[in-house]
């Protein structure tokens, strides 16, 4: 990287691909973090995951990747979709997803109608049944909103890539030819909520991920510089072809250097 580094206040942090992959630990991510503490530097992790909640995240940082973290420095495609469903109108919803997505809608006062619901929710969900889409096809057929918590079609794990909540949204949008409203990235949906609850503007922070096609593009698509960092799903040679570049790119994050 030999760009002059612009000197952002805070930071919108990708989690899966970027300060862990799957089980396996980034070996510069615990350090970036506590880089960032002592400069000062607000940041706030940004995630299309929609399984865990954000305490749950915070627990794992610690516990198995030794990244210190907090629940509200936790924003997860589930609260910006029940964040979104609030702008709606209406309150009762048909779930696909886990622990996460269903207690971010819960919390967020929607009650659960499988007959004929306002709107189908669709994230990753690892117990995905014939019964589910079957239900989820037929609410929407009837007039339920369809939104989905990401377009992920894959996760970085370190058995390799495996199926992401967009795969899944795939089968369902087939089968209803009706096209789903994204909320997380590269959306500005998930990428305005985020800003409003780190409290600063789109030209004071930036945006770091290790996929091209939803982190940096939720950056690019938003008018939010970009850092990409090659350690999970993007990798240089996908980038040749590519128009409109990351702002900056990395192979590891302790190669990114910021002033006090």
């Amino acid at each position: 990287m030999d760009k002059t580094v612009k000197d952002y206040k805070g930071y919108l942090i990708d989690l899966d691909g970027t300060m862990y992959k799957g089980d396996e630990p980034i070996t510069e991510a615990p350090a970036f973090i506590e880089r960032l503490r002592s400069a000062g530097k607000k940041f706030l992790f940004v995630t299309n995951n929609s399984t865990s909640s954000p305490e749950d995240v915070a627990i794992k940082l610690k516990n198995q990747f030794d990244i210190e973290a907090h629940e509200n420095e936790i924003y997860t495609s589930s609260l910006a979709t029940a964040d979104y469903l609030k702008t709606l109108g209406g309150y009762s919803v048909y779930v696909i997803g886990e622990k996460g997505l269903q207690q971010a809608l819960e919390q967020a006062g929607f009650v659960v109608d499988e007959e004929k619901p306002d709107h189908v929710v669709v994230g990753l969900d690892r117990t995905l049944t014939y019964e589910k889409c079957e239900k989820a096809t037929l609410a929407i057929q009837k007039g339920a909103n369809f939104v989905a918590t990401n377009k992920d079609t894959n996760l970085p794990t370190e058995r390799g890539m495996v199926p992401g909540a967009g795969s899944l949204v795939a089968l369902i949008e087939k089968a209803t030819r009706v096209t789903p409203t994204f909320v997380g990235k590269p959306q500005s949906i998930i990428m305005d909520e985020a800003l409003k609850r780190i409290g600063l503007t789109k030209s004071e922070v930036l945006m770091i991920g290790d996929n091209y096609e939803t982190d940096i593009l939720a950056g690019i698509n938003n008018d939010i510089d970009t850092l990409l960092v090659y350690t999970g799903f993007t990798k240089e040679a996908d980038l040749i072809n590519v128009k409109e570049q990351p702002t900056y790119t990395i192979q590891t994050l302790d190669e990114w250097v910021f002033t006090k």
